[in-house]
Protein backbone atom coordinates (compact mmCIF):
# COMPACT_ATOMS: atom_id res chain seq x y z
CA UNK A 1 0.00 0.00 0.00
CA UNK A 2 1.54 3.27 -1.14
CA UNK A 3 0.88 6.17 1.19
CA UNK A 4 0.69 9.59 -0.46
CA UNK A 5 0.84 11.88 2.56
CA UNK A 6 3.57 12.95 4.94
CA UNK A 7 1.95 13.70 8.30
CA UNK A 8 3.82 15.39 11.13
CA UNK A 9 2.31 13.89 14.28
CA UNK A 10 3.96 16.52 16.49
CA UNK A 11 2.29 19.37 14.63
CA UNK A 12 -1.14 17.75 14.26
CA UNK A 13 -3.71 18.98 16.83
CA UNK A 14 -6.42 16.44 15.81
CA UNK A 15 -8.88 19.10 14.67
CA UNK A 16 -10.29 16.63 12.08
CA UNK A 17 -10.57 19.26 9.34
CA UNK A 18 -8.51 17.07 7.00
CA UNK A 19 -10.72 14.04 7.66
CA UNK A 20 -13.87 16.06 6.94
CA UNK A 21 -12.73 17.33 3.52
CA UNK A 22 -11.29 14.04 2.24
CA UNK A 23 -13.68 12.55 -0.34
CA UNK A 24 -11.81 9.22 -0.43
CA UNK A 25 -11.91 8.49 3.32
CA UNK A 26 -8.13 8.43 3.26
CA UNK A 27 -7.66 10.05 6.68
CA UNK A 28 -8.86 9.12 10.16
CA UNK A 29 -8.09 11.21 13.20
CA UNK A 30 -7.81 10.03 16.77
CA UNK A 31 -4.82 11.36 18.68
CA UNK A 32 -3.49 12.64 15.35
CA UNK A 33 -4.22 12.24 11.63
CA UNK A 34 -3.40 8.89 10.04
CA UNK A 35 -3.56 7.97 6.37
CA UNK A 36 -5.60 4.85 5.61
CA UNK A 37 -4.34 4.36 2.06
CA UNK A 38 -7.89 4.49 0.66
CA UNK A 39 -7.14 5.38 -2.95
CA UNK A 40 -5.80 8.91 -2.41
CA UNK A 41 -5.66 10.84 -5.67
CA UNK A 42 -3.60 13.69 -4.28
CA UNK A 43 -6.20 16.43 -4.54
CA UNK A 44 -4.44 18.25 -1.69
CA UNK A 45 -7.59 19.29 0.21
CA UNK A 46 -6.17 17.95 3.46
CA UNK A 47 -2.96 19.90 2.98
CA UNK A 48 -4.78 23.08 1.97
CA UNK A 49 -7.05 23.13 5.02
CA UNK A 50 -4.47 22.27 7.69
CA UNK A 51 -3.68 25.31 9.85
CA UNK A 52 -0.72 23.61 11.47
CA UNK A 53 1.12 22.69 8.24
CA UNK A 54 1.10 19.11 9.49
CA UNK A 55 0.27 17.50 6.13
CA UNK A 56 2.32 17.44 2.95
CA UNK A 57 1.74 15.63 -0.31
CA UNK A 58 4.86 13.50 -0.78
CA UNK A 59 4.91 14.03 -4.55
CA UNK A 60 5.10 17.81 -4.03
CA UNK A 61 7.14 18.09 -0.83
CA UNK A 62 9.94 19.86 -2.73
CA UNK A 63 7.57 22.48 -4.17
CA UNK A 64 7.10 24.51 -1.01
CA UNK A 65 7.87 27.71 -2.95
CA UNK A 66 4.55 27.23 -4.77
CA UNK A 67 2.49 27.18 -1.58
CA UNK A 68 0.78 30.47 -0.74
CA UNK A 69 -1.20 31.01 2.44
CA UNK A 70 -4.22 33.32 2.31
CA UNK A 71 -7.27 34.39 4.30
CA UNK A 72 -10.20 32.32 2.94
CA UNK A 73 -12.68 34.95 4.14
CA UNK A 74 -11.05 37.69 2.13
CA UNK A 75 -12.14 38.14 -1.49
CA UNK A 76 -9.38 39.40 -3.79
CA UNK A 77 -11.79 40.02 -6.68
CA UNK A 78 -15.26 41.50 -6.43
CA UNK A 79 -18.15 40.03 -8.42
CA UNK A 80 -18.88 43.24 -10.33
CA UNK A 81 -15.23 43.61 -11.36
CA UNK A 82 -15.00 40.05 -12.67
CA UNK A 83 -18.34 40.33 -14.49
CA UNK A 84 -17.24 43.56 -16.14
CA UNK A 85 -14.04 41.83 -17.23
CA UNK A 86 -16.02 38.97 -18.77
CA UNK A 87 -18.38 41.38 -20.55
CA UNK A 88 -15.48 42.91 -22.45
CA UNK A 89 -14.24 39.62 -23.87
CA UNK A 90 -14.43 39.45 -27.68
CA UNK A 91 -12.99 37.09 -30.27
CA UNK A 92 -9.94 38.79 -31.83
CA UNK A 93 -8.95 38.01 -35.42
CA UNK A 94 -7.01 41.15 -36.34
CA UNK A 95 -3.51 41.11 -34.86
CA UNK A 96 -0.45 43.34 -34.80
CA UNK A 97 2.69 42.14 -36.55
CA UNK A 98 4.22 41.30 -33.19
CA UNK A 99 4.78 37.85 -31.73
CA UNK A 100 4.36 36.76 -28.13
CA UNK A 101 7.62 35.80 -26.42
CA UNK A 102 8.21 32.74 -24.23
CA UNK A 103 8.23 34.75 -21.00
CA UNK A 104 4.69 35.95 -21.72
CA UNK A 105 3.55 32.47 -22.72
CA UNK A 106 4.91 31.16 -19.41
CA UNK A 107 2.72 33.69 -17.59
CA UNK A 108 -0.33 32.36 -19.42
CA UNK A 109 0.42 28.74 -18.61
CA UNK A 110 0.53 29.54 -14.90
CA UNK A 111 -3.25 29.92 -15.10
CA UNK A 112 -3.54 26.40 -16.48
CA UNK A 113 -1.13 25.15 -13.80
CA UNK A 114 -3.81 25.87 -11.19
CA UNK A 115 -6.67 24.52 -13.29
CA UNK A 116 -8.86 21.61 -12.09
CA UNK A 117 -8.78 18.31 -13.95
CA UNK A 118 -10.91 15.15 -13.99
CA UNK A 119 -9.90 12.74 -11.21
CA UNK A 120 -7.04 15.17 -10.53
CA UNK A 121 -5.18 13.57 -13.46
CA UNK A 122 -3.31 16.81 -14.22
CA UNK A 123 -2.51 15.50 -17.69
CA UNK A 124 -3.27 18.64 -19.70
CA UNK A 125 -0.41 19.82 -21.89
CA UNK A 126 0.05 22.56 -24.45
CA UNK A 127 1.79 23.03 -27.76
CA UNK A 128 2.69 26.49 -29.05
CA UNK A 129 2.95 26.53 -32.82
CA UNK A 130 5.08 29.31 -34.23
CA UNK A 131 7.87 28.44 -36.68
CA UNK A 132 6.10 25.21 -37.64
CA UNK A 133 2.64 26.76 -37.89
CA UNK A 134 2.45 26.65 -41.69
CA UNK A 135 3.63 23.04 -41.74
CA UNK A 136 0.99 22.12 -39.20
CA UNK A 137 -1.78 23.91 -41.09
CA UNK A 138 -0.86 22.00 -44.25
CA UNK A 139 -1.36 18.78 -42.28
CA UNK A 140 -4.68 20.04 -40.92
CA UNK A 141 -5.96 20.68 -44.44
CA UNK A 142 -4.72 17.31 -45.65
CA UNK A 143 -6.92 15.73 -42.97
CA UNK A 144 -10.04 17.91 -43.03
CA UNK A 145 -10.28 18.32 -46.83
CA UNK A 146 -12.57 15.27 -46.90
CA UNK A 147 -15.30 17.62 -45.62
CA UNK A 148 -14.69 20.59 -47.93
CA UNK A 149 -17.89 19.87 -49.88
CA UNK A 150 -19.82 20.25 -46.63
CA UNK A 151 -18.02 23.32 -45.27
CA UNK A 152 -17.17 26.20 -47.61
CA UNK A 153 -14.54 27.48 -45.15
CA UNK A 154 -12.50 24.30 -45.61
CA UNK A 155 -12.76 24.73 -49.38
CA UNK A 156 -11.53 28.33 -49.03
CA UNK A 157 -8.68 27.07 -46.88
CA UNK A 158 -7.57 24.69 -49.61
CA UNK A 159 -7.75 27.44 -52.24
CA UNK A 160 -5.66 29.70 -50.00
CA UNK A 161 -2.97 27.05 -49.55
CA UNK A 162 -2.82 26.52 -53.31
CA UNK A 163 -2.54 30.26 -54.00
CA UNK A 164 -2.55 32.71 -51.09
CA UNK A 165 -3.22 35.63 -53.42
CA UNK A 166 -6.81 34.42 -53.85
CA UNK A 167 -7.80 35.52 -50.33
CA UNK A 168 -7.03 38.67 -48.37
CA UNK A 169 -6.69 36.76 -45.11
CA UNK A 170 -5.96 33.21 -44.03
CA UNK A 171 -9.40 31.49 -43.90
CA UNK A 172 -8.66 29.80 -40.57
CA UNK A 173 -5.98 31.91 -38.89
CA UNK A 174 -6.95 35.34 -40.24
CA UNK A 175 -3.98 37.51 -39.13
CA UNK A 176 -2.86 35.10 -36.43
CA UNK A 177 0.76 33.94 -36.40
CA UNK A 178 0.81 31.81 -33.24
CA UNK A 179 -1.44 28.99 -32.11
CA UNK A 180 -1.94 27.23 -28.78
CA UNK A 181 -3.16 23.64 -28.86
CA UNK A 182 -4.43 21.91 -25.72
CA UNK A 183 -4.17 18.14 -25.28
CA UNK A 184 -5.64 15.89 -22.60
CA UNK A 185 -7.36 12.55 -22.08
CA UNK A 186 -10.39 14.52 -20.87
CA UNK A 187 -12.11 17.19 -22.95
CA UNK A 188 -13.50 19.18 -20.04
CA UNK A 189 -10.10 19.42 -18.36
CA UNK A 190 -8.53 20.74 -21.56
CA UNK A 191 -11.26 23.32 -22.20
CA UNK A 192 -11.20 24.63 -18.62
CA UNK A 193 -7.41 24.94 -18.69
CA UNK A 194 -7.41 26.85 -21.96
CA UNK A 195 -10.24 29.12 -20.78
CA UNK A 196 -8.19 30.14 -17.75
CA UNK A 197 -5.24 30.76 -20.03
CA UNK A 198 -7.45 32.86 -22.30
CA UNK A 199 -8.66 35.07 -19.45
CA UNK A 200 -5.10 35.71 -18.32
CA UNK A 201 -4.27 36.61 -21.93
CA UNK A 202 -6.81 39.45 -21.84
CA UNK A 203 -5.30 40.73 -18.60
CA UNK A 204 -1.94 41.01 -20.43
CA UNK A 205 -3.39 42.93 -23.37
CA UNK A 206 -3.58 39.86 -25.63
CA UNK A 207 -6.54 38.36 -27.46
CA UNK A 208 -7.54 35.51 -29.70
CA UNK A 209 -10.22 33.14 -30.94
CA UNK A 210 -10.99 29.43 -31.05
CA UNK A 211 -10.97 27.35 -34.23
CA UNK A 212 -13.38 24.44 -34.53
CA UNK A 213 -12.06 23.63 -38.00
CA UNK A 214 -8.58 22.92 -36.67
CA UNK A 215 -10.13 20.61 -34.06
CA UNK A 216 -11.76 18.65 -36.85
CA UNK A 217 -8.36 17.23 -37.74
CA UNK A 218 -8.31 15.29 -34.47
CA UNK A 219 -11.92 14.20 -34.86
CA UNK A 220 -11.39 12.94 -38.42
CA UNK A 221 -7.98 11.27 -38.12
CA UNK A 222 -6.44 11.36 -34.67
CA UNK A 223 -3.62 8.96 -35.55
CA UNK A 224 -2.42 11.00 -38.50
CA UNK A 225 -2.60 14.23 -36.54
CA UNK A 226 -0.55 12.83 -33.66
CA UNK A 227 2.30 11.91 -36.01
CA UNK A 228 3.08 15.63 -35.90
CA UNK A 229 3.48 15.45 -32.10
CA UNK A 230 5.70 12.41 -31.32
CA UNK A 231 6.35 13.60 -27.75
CA UNK A 232 2.68 13.64 -26.74
CA UNK A 233 0.86 10.59 -25.40
CA UNK A 234 -1.29 9.24 -28.25
CA UNK A 235 -4.13 8.63 -25.80
CA UNK A 236 -4.51 12.38 -25.46
CA UNK A 237 -6.68 14.31 -27.89
CA UNK A 238 -6.50 17.88 -29.14
CA UNK A 239 -9.52 19.52 -27.54
CA UNK A 240 -8.74 23.22 -27.99
CA UNK A 241 -7.11 25.31 -30.71
CA UNK A 242 -6.65 28.97 -29.77
CA UNK A 243 -5.14 31.51 -32.15
CA UNK A 244 -3.51 34.24 -30.05
CA UNK A 245 -1.73 37.55 -30.50
CA UNK A 246 -1.68 41.28 -29.83
CA UNK A 247 -4.97 42.87 -30.98
CA UNK A 248 -4.80 45.38 -33.80
CA UNK A 249 -8.39 46.54 -33.24
CA UNK A 250 -9.80 47.58 -29.86
CA UNK A 251 -13.53 47.36 -29.24
CA UNK A 252 -15.35 50.10 -27.36
CA UNK A 253 -18.59 48.61 -26.07
CA UNK A 254 -20.25 45.38 -25.06
CA UNK A 255 -23.03 43.90 -27.20
CA UNK A 256 -26.25 42.11 -26.20
CA UNK A 257 -26.38 38.32 -26.27
CA UNK A 258 -29.26 35.91 -26.47
CA UNK A 259 -30.66 35.11 -23.06
CA UNK A 260 -29.31 31.91 -21.55
CA UNK A 261 -32.00 29.37 -20.79
CA UNK A 262 -31.85 28.11 -17.23
CA UNK A 263 -34.18 25.41 -15.93
CA UNK A 264 -34.54 24.52 -12.26
CA UNK A 265 -35.91 21.12 -11.29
Amino acid sequence: MELKLKINEDLCIACKQCQQVCIRDNIIVEDFAVETGSNCFECGHCMAICRQNAITLKSFEHDSDKIVEYDPRESILEYDDLLEFLKRRRSIRWFKNKKIDEVTFDKLFKGAYYSPSAQNAQDVEFVVLDDKLDEFMNLVYDIIKVEEDEFFRIKEFGEYLADNTTKKFHPLLWEGKQLILTFSTDKTSAVIANTRLELLAYSLGLGGFYSLFILKSDEINHEKLMEFFPDIDKNKHMFSAFIIGYPKKLFRKTIPHKDIKVTYY
